[in-house]
């Protein structure tokens, strides 16, 4: 499976009903695309195999677990950026959710997640003491939609 064209329609409504909900059973995956468990089961165990289902997660809710305040930071480097040396800062951060790193300006992105804006301080202190940053920007996120659906947006080009 090296490209999305490999998937028929089929392949993509189990990965609909997953993307909802991936505690489904194959059972009513089954039901609801009108095929076997079995055949089910062989079809996600592919795509697994292919890495097109990558993992399965839980979606938490941050806010109750005191980390409300989300924020998103550019980060710019001097010179040639290595994205490495971000990539280390932000590893040992527990705070920060992931690195995009980005073409243009700025060279990377950074998502955190803090229980307060004094946390917030400290941990953007903390990226721009790594490597060669010479400048940040944040940027506090008052409220978030999120598309947890994407690939539900298929039309009808799928095979």
């Amino acid at each position: 499976m090296d490209d999305a064209t490999t998937l028929d329609r089929t392949d993509h409504e189990i990965l609909v009903l997953l993307e909802e909900n991936a505690r489904r059973t194959m059972g009513d995956i089954a039901e609801r695309v009108s095929l076997s468990t079995s055949a089910v089961k062989r079809r996600i165990d592919r795509m697994e195999r292919a890495g097109v289902i990558s993992g399965y997660t839980v979606v938490v809710d941050h806010a109750k677990l005191g980390r409300p305040i989300q924020a998103f930071t550019e980060v710019r480097f001097a010179g040639t950026a290595d994205m490495g040396e971000i990539r280390t800062a932000a590893t040992r951060l527990p705070e920060v959710q992931a690195v995009f790193t980005t073409a243009g300006d700025p060279d990377a992105l950074v998502w955190i997640r803090v229980q307060d804006v004094e946390r917030l301080g400290w941990v953007i202190e903390q990226l721009r003491r790594s490597g060669r940053v010479t400048g940040t920007k944040t940027l506090i996120v008052l409220e978030t939609w999120t598309r947890h659906r994407a690939i539900s947006t298929f039309g009808p080009d799928v095979a």
